[in-house]
């Protein structure tokens, strides 16, 4: 199977090593045997069609960059949205899931509406939150995994990709639910990569790219030793240590 990719503004929103979340994705797919394209999109540069593509991502960057980002994607943003109805999947990374809700209020209360992919907003704050943080999802039975460092809270997200975080804050919450994921989009504001960290949720991106195209995932699925090794001992030690804080409070 061919598989096309489009990168949206690598060299723009590339922080925390989001480039690599396309890079497993790409083995991956490889794995099973498929042929692997990935297109870069630059700023000001505007899609021909976005339904010849298989997969979307939009990666990390300051919240300057993805500001500049909004701008640049805001022509195209009902080709997005339209995309989004139809099943193609796509992940926003870090701070570009900020822009897929209905509006991003900046420190100075300055609004600015978002793309308009889901109705959830986005406030900034003076302080950043950074962190560990792992908690459940309903797509599979392990938790997520990953590392946050974000300024902004956001608000109304009805569909989350982690249910809870049993370590760490959320969206708008400590402890509270994380990230946004609605048919085939997945968002979150978690870095790592998120990919790299977290193998189920690359092979659950997989299967939505696959069944987009009418095809299931083979019963044998590639096997990478090292990546479910490193996510088992991430997800332990984070366990371990959440155990040891809620024990000094007693």
């Amino acid at each position: 199977m061919e598989v096309k990719i489009l990168h949206i503004y690598p060299d723009l929103m590339s922080l925390y090593g989001s480039y690599a979340n396309l890079s497993v994705l790409r083995r991956y797919l490889e794995a099973l045997g498929c042929t692997v394209t990935v297109d870069a999109l630059r700023p000001g540069e505007t899609p021909a069609s976005l339904t010849g593509y298989d997969f979307l991502f939009l990666g990390a960057g300051t919240e300057r960059a993805a500001d500049y980002a909004l701008t640049q994607l805001r022509p195209w943003g009902d080709a997005l949205c339209k995309a989004a109805a139809e099943g193609l999947p796509m992940l926003f990374a870090g701070t570009a899931m900020e822009l897929l809700g209905k509006s991003i209020t900046a420190g100075d209360s300055t609004e600015t509406a978002g793309l308009g992919l889901a109705d959830f907003t986005a406030v900034r704050q003076d302080r950043r939150i950074v962190g560990d943080v792992f908690g459940p999802t309903e797509l599979f039975d392990e938790v997520i995994v990953g590392f946050m460092n974000k300024c902004a809270l956001i608000h109304g997200v009805e569909t989350p990709l982690l249910t809870a975080c049993t370590m760490g804050f959320g969206n708008d919450a400590q402890g509270g639910a994380e990230g946004y994921h609605k048919d085939n989009v997945f968002a979150s504001e978690l870095t790592g990569p998120l990919l790299v960290k977290n193998p189920r949720l690359l092979e659950t991106v997989v299967q939505a790219i696959y069944a987009r195209r009418g095809q299931t995932l083979p019963a044998e699925k590639p096997s990478f030793p090292y990546a479910q090794a490193g996510y088992a001992i991430t997800a332990e030690q984070l366990r371990l240590r959440l155990e040891k804080e809620n024990a000094s409070k007693k």
